[in-house]
């Protein structure tokens, strides 16, 4: 692991505190090391110093040095997934669930909320020691909406590919946009597709180039296609990638030249490589910036949990608000297509377009908006800005409030 990745994620560029003086470094080591006990022990392995712990949560340390390496059994699976009808595929997801229930990951879900608690502590030890009940602060987005809400869809075949318009179609309808990731070289892309997509406001991404689970096979192959996705990125006229099957390894991703990855996740103990970053929020992983996917994946809530309706999507939703943090989904439209999965997303949607309190952005204004944040020096150079205010309540904890936006 390279705690180098992680260290610009410091508590102090993410509250971006607004105080005279400002606190020192020491201060917020010590801050930082009080509120770590809320951490899961595994994330404690290294100690308390605030590179270590980012490391092993941000990074996902706490899971051991071979948490990016594919078990053998699962590398003999993703050869042959392509050669397995869908049901198969779901029946043996279903079967890994059942086994997965009876193992501890270490991370809750779909709701695990000790990193937010362990920044939130942090900065309750802080106006403590200082003596304070109040401290203003860079408000996490945009206006003073209180969550981000960030839609993503991956294609992974033709047939996704020429259902696309008609998810455009349902976003555009309720007033949203999102980002479409096509596989780069599995399919032949439909150029004015993309083309007319761009020209309406959505986002276009790549999702790896074979879609075929080598991807991360080794260093050398990664490197390989690394430099023909990079061709693709700039063809596209594309800043975002999400790796297939959520394969990732933050060390070798540095290779792709993006401003943002969708690769990771807070918690998901039904990916190929389980586990999670913990984080509400993005945050930056060495060169890019990753907005990790905190709401189940489409797949997961109806093939493998055998959901509905979208009633977890929205009870993570209340969880994500309560910290202000920002609502990523990921969709594909090759799921999308099939009985109930569409009027399932577009109940969804219409039940989020109800609300005025979120902020509805690409991944990319997401991810530059947290990048212009965190370099910002106070709330009037950043444009959009408002200043928040964290309260020490009579309880000992801390409340975020911000006040209604003017424009």
């Amino acid at each position: 692991m390279n705690a180098a990745l992680y260290q610009a994620n410091h508590p102090a560029r993410f509250w971006k505190l607004d105080t005279k003086p400002a606190p020192s470094a020491d201060q917020w080591a010590a801050a930082a090391a009080c509120a770590a006990s809320l951490l899961p022990s595994a994330a404690l392995d290294r100690g308390t110093a605030i590179p270590d712990l980012l490391e092993m949560t941000l990074g996902e340390g706490q899971f051991g040095p071979e948490h990016w390496r594919l078990s053998q059994a699962r590398r003999i699976y993703y050869r042959l997934k392509p050669l397995l009808p869908r049901k198969a595929i779901g029946g043996l997801r279903r079967m890994h669930r059942r086994a997965l229930e009876t193992v501890d990951h270490g991370l809750g879900w779909p709701v695990e909320d000790r990193y937010a608690w362990f920044m939130w502590s942090t900065v309750r030890h802080l106006l403590q020691v200082a003596g304070a009940t109040e401290a203003s602060f860079v408000y996490f987005w945009p206006k003073g909406c209180s969550c981000a809400f960030v839609l993503t869809h991956d294609i992974e075949t033709a047939a996704g590919q020429r259902f696309v318009p008609r998810v455009a179609e349902l976003e555009e309808r309720l007033g949203f946009r999102s980002s479409f990731n096509f596989v780069a070289e599995r399919y032949p892309l439909d150029r004015g597709l993309i083309r007319d997509l761009q020209s309406r406001g959505f986002e276009v991404g790549v999702h790896g180039l074979k879609h075929d689970g080598r991807l991360f096979s080794s260093r050398r192959e990664f490197e390989r296609r690394a430099a023909r996705i990079n061709d693709h990125l700039r063809a596209l006229d594309a800043v975002g990638f999400r790796s297939p099957l959520t394969h990732r390894n933050p060390e070798w991703m540095q290779s792709l030249d993006i401003e943002y990855d969708l690769s990771f996740f807070d918690t998901d103990p039904y990916e190929p490589l389980p586990g999670g970053t913990m984080s509400l929020w993005p945050f930056q992983i060495g060169r890019f910036l990753e907005l990790p996917y905190t709401l189940v994946q489409d797949f997961t809530l109806t093939d493998v949990l055998l959901e509905t309706t979208p009633a977890l999507w929205l009870q993570k939703l209340e969880f994500l608000e309560r910290f202000n943090g920002m609502a990523l989904l990921n969709t594909h439209p090759d799921y999308l297509r099939s009985e109930g999965r569409f009027e399932l997303y577009a109940d969804f949607l219409q039940q989020i377009s109800y609300r005025d309190n979120y902020w509805s952005a690409l991944p990319r204004d997401a991810a530059r908006w947290w990048r212009e944040r965190a370099e910002a020096e106070d709330v009037t150079s950043l444009r959009g800005a408002v200043e928040g205010v964290i309260r020490l309540r009579e309880d000992g904890q801390v409340a975020v409030e911000v006040p209604a936006w003017v424009s």
